[in-house]
């Protein structure tokens, strides 16, 4: 995304299509004389008076023949304090398709060019109002689909993990400072003591770093969402549980095994946490050409998986499908669903237990709704310990900031592994350094700017 900050840049911020509202968004230097060409008010003049953060009443006009394109009204807000710290209008009008575009239009004829993905929020990185973690919060808050993953996102945004960062990043430079002045000074003996000093002090730093990382997974599934795969042979219950699980009908359900003959997406929420979950075909061998697409998609959502649902149907014995879904599953997180316990049991318990490999499973009635609470209750048990009640700790969401964690701690790793094997002092600065770089990728402060471009790329225009 190549750009020139001295530019004034529109887009529209709010989805098209019918509404009460629409909002066409400028920021930049010359806004101002793009809004004086297309904006009449009979109270106010010159748009250059206009006060900040105040509303104006007005119409939007075509320059070229002075017809009325809409009603609107003018939110006015000056630099500094605006989203981008740079002069920001919103013109709010009517919410239609054709009103909207043609403000757009009518701004990009007179003066101010179509934004780039991301760019208002890149603006505010780029001239200091929130740094890189905070602006990828505004994504995180965008797409959060539960009420945690929103608090999750919004902790981000007030900058939360960057004041931990940077406070790792503070001890580093303390560290550098004390290293840099023992090669400034050589007169003065680096006893072991010095090389104590430092290998205590890449131990707390290490210890921080853990500890960020080890909430990474969780943050994961909080941003993305669980991706859950409902398994088993064809009737089952497998369309049952998703419309069970949605408190809607979803899927069709019917007696007829292979109703479901492609994957079914939808996004739950399960106390807190985002499941995005996925209703297949049901696998068995079958000459249908349709089903059998569908029963190779299935297999291929197996493979990227987070958690699987694999249910079993308590009236009809254990079969060669059954067992063939367990092979094709091994290794992954599988909750096993025993459904329809409320018809004549033709499976022993027992027997599901040796066939699971003696895992815990849970009884299930679709059709009764019971049941579900402690399947809910087994999915938080398995990924959260079934706590997702975070208080203050910081959780890292992002994947870009998983992997600069582990390269930041490998960096101090390789800090100690030179002072046990009793390197020049000199030589840790390099290692040093590289653990501050890493930890300033997440902030922004150490990063390539092709790095910068792809990450906003990430975002909708008008944002």
């Amino acid at each position: 995304m190549k750009n020139d900050l001295s530019d004034s840049i529109v887009a529209i911020s709010t989805p098209l299509g019918e509404g009460g509202i629409g909002i066409v968004r400028l920021s930049g230097d010359g806004i101002f004389d793009v809004i004086k060409k297309i904006f009449r008010s009979s109270k106010y003049k010159d748009v250059n008076q206009l006060l900040s953060h105040r509303i104006y009443y007005g119409v939007i006009i075509d320059p070229d023949n002075n017809k009325t394109i809409d009603e609107v009204l003018l939110m006015v807000m000056r630099r500094p304090n605006t989203y981008t710290h740079e002069d920001v209008i919103e013109i709010n009008c009517h919410g239609g398709i054709v009103s909207v575009k043609k403000i757009l239009h009518l701004c990009l004829l007179n003066g101010a060019r179509m934004a780039e993905p991301g760019e208002f929020t890149k603006r505010a990185f780029l001239n200091g109002r929130i740094d890189l973690a905070q602006a990828e919060a505004v994504i995180d808050i965008i797409r959060a689909k539960t009420e945690t993953s929103l608090d999750v996102a919004m902790d981000q945004l007030s900058g939360n993990l960057s004041e931990t960062v940077r406070k790792i990043n503070y001890e580093i430079i303390n560290l550098l400072a004390h290293v840099e002045a023992c090669i400034d000074f050589p007169e003065h003996d680096i006893d072991d003591i010095t090389f104590k000093y430092i290998s205590e002090k890449c131990d707390e730093v290490t210890s921080q770093l853990n500890n960020l990382i080890e909430t990474a997974d969780t943050g994961k599934v909080l941003r993305e969402g669980l991706r859950t795969v409902i398994v088993g042979k064809p009737n089952v219950g497998k369309s049952s549980l998703l419309n069970a699980l949605l408190r809607e009908k979803r899927a069709i359900v019917t007696e007829i095994p292979g109703t479901t003959r492609d994957v079914i997406e939808e996004v739950m929420n399960v106390r807190g946490v985002p499941l995005k979950i996925v209703d297949t075909a049901g696998i068995r061998e079958t000459h249908d050409l349709v089903e059998k697409m569908g029963v190779e998609r299935t297999k291929s959502f197996l493979q990227s998986a987070d958690l699987i649902l694999f249910v079993v149907d308590a009236s009809r014995k254990i079969e060669l499908e059954d067992i063939k879904i367990l092979e094709m599953i091994h290794g992954k997180k599988v909750i096993f669903l025993l459904n329809k316990t409320d018809l004549p049991l033709q499976i022993d318990k027992n027997d599901i237990e040796k066939f699971i490999g003696q895992k815990p499973f849970v009884e299930l009635s679709v059709k009764e709704n019971k049941g579900l609470d402690r399947l809910e209750d087994k999915i938080l048990n398995l990924f959260f310990e079934g706590n997702i009640t975070f208080g203050d700790q910081t959780i890292v969401t992002n994947v870009r900031h998983k992997v600069a964690l582990e390269k930041a701690k490998q960096a101090i790793l390789d800090v100690q592994q030179a002072i046990h094997n009793k390197v020049s002092i000199d030589l840790l600065s390099i290692d040093l350094k590289n653990t501050w770089e890493y930890l300033g990728e997440i902030t922004g402060e150490c990063i390539d700017e092709d790095i910068i471009d792809r990450i906003f790329t990430q975002f909708c225009i008008g944002k």
